[in-house]
Parts: structure tokens; C-alpha cells; sequence
């Protein structure tokens, strides 16, 4: 199971509907703004993670970070807190405004919703990400991910194509910025 497919199934709901309403959109809608933005936020983890330390600075952030309070208290998604919380994030997986600014900018012109809407909601689902990996890697129990508990989570998590890998998804990453 991929980020998207955990950020949107059913237990994931009271999220969605938090989402929506924060945004003043339908919740199909709300699903498709959240589905234009993760798979650059994926790209940007994938990206983060090639070398051993993006993965421990990964894991330490997941254990010391709380993030999974937003599918607890899934009203916490439309705090100011939270936003901070996701500015930090997106500072630490794209490492400037500008690419934010563009994922944003992309995002709107996909989903027709516009790229200010898109930059409201990107700090918000950079939490959210968040909080997805941590419930998965940590369990929900309030463990502590380590790199070997994690085993081959974290790279299915990542792996966008399905195929065991985040290596081929980061080449094609790296082969798509090059012909752009």
C-alpha cells in the first residue's frame, strides 16, 4: 500500500471530511486536491531517502514529531499549528518555498482548483503524509521506529510503481527533471 492509498481509504475518512470542510470543498474534490499533491510529496521523500541519513532523519522525524495525533483528532488539520507543523515538513523534503510554490502551481492547474487553494492545503497534507507513515511505521501504538522495525516498510510506502523499489522511481524522477 502507497501513501495515496493510505491517505485516502476508508479510515481515513474523518480526515478527508476535515479537509473538505476547512477547505470549503466537496470531499470528491477534497480527495482529488490531496491526490495531485502526494505524489510530489512522495517524489520529494523518495528524493530525501536515497542516502542512509535522509532515512534516519526520516525515521527520527516520524518518532518525535506526534503526527500521528491527526488521524486521532483529525479537527487538528485545520489548526495554525498544523501548518507550521507542515511548512517545517515541506521545508525539510523539497528544502525551499519555491518548489513548494510549484508543486502548488502544478497541483492547481491539474485539478482546475487553482494554485492558491493548493498552497493553503499543501502544508496541511505534508501533515497528513506525515501522520500516514508514522501510523504505519510506528504502529499507532506510540513505538519507536527504528530503521530495523521499519524493514521493508518504508520502501513500499515509497514506492510508487508497485515493484519493491524506490530506486527505478527515483531515476525516473531524476530523468524526468533532466529533460525539463
Amino acid at each position: 500500500m502507497n501513501i495515496m492509498d493510505m491517505l485516502t481509504s476508508g479510515d481515513n475518512a474523518a480526515m478527508i471530511g476535515q479537509i473538505a470542510r476547512q477547505f470549503g470543498l466537496p470531499e470528491d474534490q477534497a480527495k482529488e486536491a490531496i491526490g495531485s499533491l502526494v505524489p510530489s510529496l512522495t517524489r520529494g521523500l523518495q528524493h530525501r531517502t536515497q542516502e542512509d541519513i535522509g532515512v534516519d532523519d526520516l525515521i527520527e522525524a516520524l518518532n518525535v514529531g506526534k503526527h500521528d495525533r491527526y488521524f486521532d483528532e483529525p479537527e487538528r488539520l485545520g489548526r495554525e499549528d498544523t501548518v507550521k507543523d507542515g511548512n517545517d515538513i515541506l521545508g525539510h523534503i523539497f528544502g525551499s518555498k519555491e518548489v513548494s510554490r510549484n508543486v502548488a502551481r502544478h497541483a492547481g492547474k491539474q485539478t482546475g482548483l487553482g494554485s492558491s487553494l493548493m498552497k493553503k492545503m499543501l502544508p496541511v497534507v505534508a501533515s497528513m503524509v506525515m501522520a500516514s507513515l508514522g501510523k504505519k511505521m510506528l504502529g499507532g501504538g506510540g513505538g519507536r521506529a527504528t530503521r530495523a522495525s521499519s524493514g521493508g516498510l518504508l520502501t513500499s510506502l515509497l514506492d510508487s510503481d508497485g515493484d519493491g523499489s524506490i530506486i527505478d522511481d527515483v531515476l525516473g524522477m531524476a530523468f524526468k527533471a533532466a529533460i525539463r
